[in-house]
């Protein structure tokens, strides 16, 4: 028998064992065995040397048409499978209504930040973003937070070890503490006047408890320019207040200490959750003017500008407002809790 004559019946037992495969598995090796590298269609084109000029032409059309309605057929099989094993494996009634997935939703910490955000917005304020692996310079030598303070201890932050394979490394690194890195890197890559809020996740040697976690989210304001004065601070902490917390809200200064800001302050707060907490005041944030060490060290001049900054963490604000007692719930991804905000 010739060639060509070999091909129409080495077809149509190809297409019989095509369209009769039962399952995936059993096409892939039907496959094999017909157009795979050792089939018997890629046998018949190795033939095709030994034919004569006259032949050769026409036995390879042949050949390739009858690989192409093999390919179709190989296609349409495996959709026919593919479409099988996609369908109920019981009877269903197609005309019954449909079941609606449920819609997820934020979580109460973006919830929170989105609302912070927005406030600030009102106000002129832009979001400022950076890196959460940072280097000493950043996080403590720009802001005047001096080798021997308590906050440098390793007790205290997240150290990394050191690449082995940079010959000089200047400064550590480590897990940035808070967002006051990113004040840096803003008024080091611009000049004045700058107004920006920087919301992130900040990490901190603390053991979990109700009130602590080693992670935690964290916003600070940094607004520069000149002949800012602590009554803008003021008022602008009060009308950030009083749009996340109610409009009842009050705020009062206490002296503090903070190596970054000059003079400084913690912030208190006062409404009706907190009378009902059975207090007068509650500590919310931390703030000051800018120290002036801080200007000189990004290259701005302190005796023309000046500033504040200040900052609080977003899981305080969450917890006050929904009256959550332990901050841990927040991290346990418990749908029960999260789908009631």
């Amino acid at each position: 028998m010739s060639l060509i004559a070999e091909i129409e019946p080495l077809k149509q037992t190809a297409l019989g064992e095509l369209k009769s495969a039962p399952d995936s598995a059993a096409l892939e090796q039907t496959k094999g065995a017909w157009l795979g590298p050792h089939g018997k269609f890629t046998a018949l084109m190795k033939q095709l040397g030994a034919l004569s000029r006259e032949e050769k032409p026409a036995a390879g059309k042949a050949i390739n048409a009858a690989k192409i309605e093999l390919e179709a057929a190989l296609a349409a099989r495996r959709e026919e499978l593919e479409l099988a094993a996609a369908l109920p494996k019981e009877p269903t009634d197609f005309t019954l209504p449909g079941r609606r997935r449920p819609i997820g939703k934020l979580h109460p910490l973006t919830q929170v930040t989105h609302d912070i955000v927005s406030a600030f917005r009102k106000i002129g304020f832009a979001v400022a973003d950076g890196p959460e692996i940072e280097d000493e310079y950043h996080c403590f030598d720009a802001l005047n937070t001096p080798a021997d303070h308590p906050a440098r201890d390793a007790q205290d932050t997240f150290y990394l070890q050191p690449d082995s394979k940079l010959k000089t490394q200047s400064s550590k690194w480590l897990l940035r503490t808070h967002t006051s890195s990113v004040q840096i890197r803003v008024m080091k890559s611009q000049p004045p006047p700058v107004r920006i809020i920087v919301p992130g996740r900040v990490y901190r040697r603390d053991n979990a408890d109700a009130t602590h976690n080693p992670t935690f989210h964290q916003i600070e304001g940094l607004y520069v320019d000149k002949d800012v004065t602590v009554g803008d601070l003021k008022g602008t902490v009060e009308f950030v207040f009083k749009q996340l917390l109610g409009a009842e809200t009050k705020i009062r200064f206490r002296p503090h200490y903070f190596s970054y800001t000059e003079p400084s302050y913690e912030i208190d707060f006062s409404n009706a959750l907190v009378k009902k907490l059975g207090k007068e005041w509650l500590e919310i944030a931390g703030c000051g003017m800018v120290h002036p060490q801080v200007f000189e060290n990004v290259g701005y001049d302190p005796n023309l500008w000046s500033g504040w900054a200040f900052g609080f963490g977003i899981e305080r604000i969450a917890m006050l407002r929904y009256g959550i007692n332990d901050i841990r719930l927040f991290y346990e991804n418990d749908v029960r809790f999260l789908k009631q905000f």
